[in-house]
């Protein structure tokens, strides 16, 4: 009984651990940010129209209003009765038998009910004569209101504010929205072996490329953590470092969190208080996965030390804890053929780096060796995800395929 007591836990499965982290998901609070700050920031509350748009009937075209029944009764040439600029109000109604010459975007008044292009007329002193052979009620001009009514939702909620919802929202006097606040997170990455990107290697000494890697990863979404440290291999420092952070909503670790006789994050975390959510996943890369809750609410993740696990576990757990926190169902799931046919021999979920073919919309899978090659995630626009059930996926297959960009949110 004994024996059995020491071994370890099984591994869970992804779909579990995901099932997990979304459970903890909770916004970090909301708050006002002027227009010009919002790009890239996820819009709280939806955006009302604040009146009719088009808020009048508007020109679409530069050309002459008339009113059709002066048409239908036969008439061809009209006195020009005023002219209408964008901006400008029209000084009086459109008497019968006559017409308004009018830009692009004036406002067309309620007595006139067509416009005709003035490439479709011939215009002399004071007089224009329309060329066409059929003139509709309401031609070239955009009625008030088609567009959107006022108090229709313009701008829904949650959504990634991106320069075409900046311009929507602009449009509707938005110069402040409310916005979903950034989680205040602590970033550590540790091992002895791992130096500063500019400082001089050994041949046993790699770059701390993970460092750099979970910054931009962060940046997607205007995330910059205030806290970065790098940890040397001692239980006594990594207590110190954690102990420091634990008020933060979110920690992430890179690195420490396996098997090794350095590997002390998980001992580490659990004597600070941290409630374990599960360690190890069945998933490859990326099975050491360390997951938990803060004593003060929020979470920690520790991720393992190898450059695309490092990559992957971010993806499936940190951006997916991200996105359910900031009001999203998922992060970008979809699904592509398959270009050609790829096995694997063990039973666990699998993540692969790929990219989209241009010319077939298609996944194509990269090779490299093994999650530790620096060339792994290189070129890819996403993962490919081959299910723990299935040991060959066939060419054409449509398989799951998680998008590395969030703004096709």
């Amino acid at each position: 009984m004994a024996q059995q007591a020491d071994q370890a836990p099984a591994l869970i499965p992804f779909e579990e651990a995901q099932q997990l982290v979304k459970a903890q998901a909770k916004s970090f609070g909301q708050e006002q940010v002027a227009l010009d700050e919002a790009d890239g920031r996820v819009l709280a509350t939806a955006i009302r129209a604040d009146r009719d748009y088009p808020p009048f009937n508007r020109s679409a075209v530069d050309g002459f209003a008339i009113r059709t029944e002066d048409w239908e009764q036969g008439q061809r040439s009209y006195p020009i009765q005023e002219t209408i600029f964008a901006g400008q109000a029209h000084q009086q109604e459109l008497q019968p038998g006559a017409a308004y010459k009018i830009m692009t975007g004036a406002a067309v008044p309620t007595s006139a009910d067509a416009v005709i292009r003035r490439e479709d007329t011939t215009e002399g002193e004071g007089t224009v004569t329309i060329l066409m052979a059929a003139v509709a009620t309401y031609q070239n001009i955009a009625k008030q209101g088609e567009d959107i009514q006022k108090e229709e939702v313009l701008v829904p909620a949650p959504i990634l504010i991106n320069p075409s919802v900046i311009n929507s929202l602009a449009a509707v006097g938005q110069a402040r929205v409310l916005v979903e606040k950034l989680p205040r997170i602590a970033l550590f990455t540790t091992g002895d072996e791992v130096k500063p990107i500019n400082a001089a290697v050994s041949p046993i000494q790699i770059r701390n490329s993970n460092r750099h890697l979970l910054q931009a990863l962060l940046r997607k979404w205007n995330i910059k953590p205030d806290v970065y440290q790098h940890i040397p291999d001692t239980k006594e420092a990594l207590h110190q470092a954690l102990q420091g952070a634990l008020k933060h909503d979110i920690i992430i670790i890179s690195g420490g969190v396996s098997a090794g006789d350095a590997d002390y994050v998980p001992q580490v975390l659990q004597e600070l208080g941290v409630e374990k959510l599960f360690h190890k996943v069945a998933i490859r890369p990326g099975k050491p996965v360390f997951c938990g809750k803060l004593p003060g609410g929020g979470m920690v993740f520790a991720l393992p030390g190898n450059p695309f696990s490092c990559l992957v576990t971010f993806t499936l757990f940190i951006e997916y804890y991200l996105y359910n926190c900031f009001g999203f169902d998922a992060g970008s799931v979809y699904k592509y053929k398959l270009l050609e046919p790829r096995t694997k021999k063990h039973k666990l979920t699998e993540f692969f780096a790929a990219k989209l073919d241009k010319a077939t919309a298609a996944l194509q899978p990269l090779t490299f060796n093994g999650s530790g090659d620096i060339r792994a995630g290189l070129m890819a626009h996403g993962l490919g995800v081959h299910p723990a059930e299935q040991q060959v996926l066939g060419q054409g297959n449509h398989i799951e395929f998680i998008s590395f960009s969030n703004s096709l949110l």
